[in-house]
């Protein structure tokens, strides 16, 4: 938490103003718990959406807080006091804490509740793996040092948004379907993970930056697919005709 209340605009900047997603966040070292080492990370569509609709609220000021010009060293996330300020670490907890309590998520088991803070840190973890992220990009993007920590850094900031985006991490279940929708079902339908061939893709040091590249891995399996089955048939044709 007191790492998050640290960020400033210029962390978001350049992804959020140029549309991309997922939003690239550099963390530097100096800003972290232990201040042991800067890491890259990242934040979904989802996220992104939000966080405009904030930072557009904060330009037009409200009730409580005038318009506000946001420069690169304005704190991603301020106080409602009429000077720009950025929230505190307890602050933070506390809107966390409220909004969990709102959504019904505040229930007590013993003397603590059952869903903290911490858990959003964990929710990531488990569900990156869960979606078959390898544990040190994982670690890397928690911002912990691993003995692996430089081999993945070393990937680059392109093939880590890659990774994030091909786990397609998110709250929402997303409406729209998209070609590479459709293919991933195709492919499902024959019996086989379509995730399987975006992790051939990344660790192949490919990334992948679009919905339309994401569609081209899974249409070039399926022709894969296509040309084997074609060859199992005209073998086995074959098969017959010297029998």
């Amino acid at each position: 938490m007191g790492t998050l209340v640290k960020l400033k605009y210029k962390h978001v900047k350049e992804d959020l103003e140029a549309g991309r997603v997922p939003v690239h966040i550099h963390v530097e070292a100096e800003i972290t718990k232990g201040k042991y080492c800067d890491y890259d990370t990242f934040i979904n569509e989802e996220a992104a959406h939000y966080l405009k609709l904030y930072l557009e609220q904060r330009r037009k000021g409200t009730r409580r807080i005038p318009p506000e010009e946001i420069k690169d060293e304005s704190p991603l996330f301020r106080t409602y006091e009429r000077e720009v300020r950025p929230i505190s670490p307890k602050t933070a907890e506390w809107v966390l804490r409220e909004t969990m309590r709102r959504a019904g998520l505040s229930m007590k088991k013993g003397k603590r509740c059952e869903v903290r803070v911490h858990s959003l840190r964990k929710f990531f973890r488990t569900q990156m793996a869960a979606l078959g992220v390898p544990s040190d990009y994982i670690e890397y993007m928690m911002g912990h040092k691993l003995s692996t920590y430089h081999d993945v850094r070393m990937k680059g900031i392109e093939f880590l948004r890659s990774v994030y985006a091909a786990a397609n991490l998110r709250i929402f279940q997303k409406e729209k379907v998209t070609l590479a929708d459709i293919l991933k079902e195709i492919i499902k339908s024959r019996g086989e993970d379509p995730s399987k061939y975006l992790k051939e893709h990344i660790m192949a040091g490919k990334a992948i930056l679009s919905e339309e590249e994401e569609a081209e891995v899974y249409a070039r399996a399926i022709w894969e697919m296509l040309k084997r089955d074609q060859m199992a048939s005209l073998i086995g044709s074959q098969c017959q005709r010297t029998t």
